[in-house]
């Protein structure tokens, strides 16, 4: 089929229940680990070596040494997950929206906190447009970038790499990243088409001339790069800004979490394997997590995560004064927040609230 987003046809589906504000939880790489954790039970366990060789692995540690925070003062753990746009190779310029773009940004990024006991999580989403203080940073060729402050958070990727993403959310935040993961354009993409697509409910007519994208309010099944075009839409609805397209991104991955989970995959072992292929070939982790054993050891610790408890969160953001199409960090909601998350404790109401959108 095409890469081009045409407007859907009429479609025949069951309209999906609109999730709960609170359990807007898991993103798209979360999604990934569950395919993962069933990719890595018998049932396709023999093509481990295929799939284990699909995965990227960066060092995080190595590349930021002992200046960062502490750990959790408990089992807990914190991952990063970024959903990068990166052009490299024709079939991610093309679905990148085209034209000669070099380099790749964090389209989508949040901290997923998941506490001790991990019977519940919480997913911290980072606005792209929020300016933030980027520390000095090395390269992967081994040169020194140094800190510069008002950076644009997504901005941070395409100048320094993965590492210096970690570096600067450890340093805005104080907290410290367990693990990484990344996803690119092209992976989400396969992953959608691999289990058949995904229904959301849209909450408005969206006509994104910048994307093509054309839907009608209402239940919609759609495919990959449909799906893609969807999560990445912001001129469609709301203001037109990163913050509108948050609340879709959420909503649409809730969905695709729970079409994975819908689906009998240790009952077919081949349609596990195409899943289990497409989420590992699109996949960067950190070195830790750089193994199919070791993802799915992972996504099994995380076997009692219920998602109806699972709870997503814009980081609290104020308008920037100087230049109102940016934001940054609202205080003193996004301090509380991140304190909450280092000490491993419930998060306050108020820290929740973002001036930047009235809530």
């Amino acid at each position: 089929m095409s890469n081009d987003v045409m407007p859907p046809g009429p479609r025949a589906s069951r309209r999906a229940p609109k999730p709960h504000k609170r359990r807007r939880g898991l993103k798209i790489t979360l999604g990934v680990l569950l395919v993962l954790l069933l990719a890595g039970g018998g049932t396709v366990y023999w093509l481990y070596s295929q799939l284990d060789g699909n995965i990227k692995g960066v060092d995080i540690d190595k590349a930021l040494g002992d200046d960062r925070p502490e750990k959790l003062p408990t089992s807990g753990q914190n991952v990063l997950v970024l959903g990068s746009d990166s052009r490299a190779g024709a079939e991610n310029r093309e679905l990148g929206g085209g034209g000669d773009v070099s380099g790749a940004r964090s389209d989508t990024a949040l901290v997923v906190h998941i506490p001790e006991g991990r019977s519940k999580a919480v997913a911290v989403s980072i606005p792209r447009d929020t300016l933030v203080t980027r520390p000095e940073c090395v390269k992967d060729d081994g040169t020194t970038v140094p800190a510069k402050e008002r950076e644009m958070f997504n901005g941070v990727y395409s100048l320094v790499g993965p590492a210096c993403v970690v570096k600067t959310v450890e340093k805005m935040s104080g907290v410290r990243i367990d693990h990484y993961v990344e996803i690119n354009f092209a992976g989400f993409k396969d992953l959608v088409d691999a289990i058949g697509g995904v229904t959301v409910d849209v909450p408005q007519d969206i006509n994104d001339k910048a994307s093509g994208l054309n839907l009608t309010a209402g239940p919609q099944k759609l495919d990959g790069t449909e799906s893609l075009a969807y999560v990445r839409t912001r001129h469609g609805i709301g203001d037109g800004s990163d913050l509108g397209r948050i609340g879709l991104q959420q909503q649409f991955l809730i969905a695709l979490l729970s079409e994975i989970k819908s689906q009998d995959l240790l009952g077919s072992p081949a349609s596990s394997y195409k899943i289990a292929n497409s989420a590992t070939k699109s996949l960067t982790t950190d070195s830790g997590l750089a193994s199919l054993t070791s993802l799915a050891e992972f996504a099994r610790s995380m076997n009692g995560v219920d998602p109806a408890s699972m709870e997503t969160i814009m980081l609290p953001v104020a308008y920037d004064k100087i230049d109102r199409a940016r934001v940054v960090a609202a205080e003193p909601q996004a301090g509380q927040l991140w304190k909450a998350i280092r000490e491993d404790t419930t998060i306050p109401e108020e820290a929740k609230k973002s001036p930047a959108t009235g809530g």
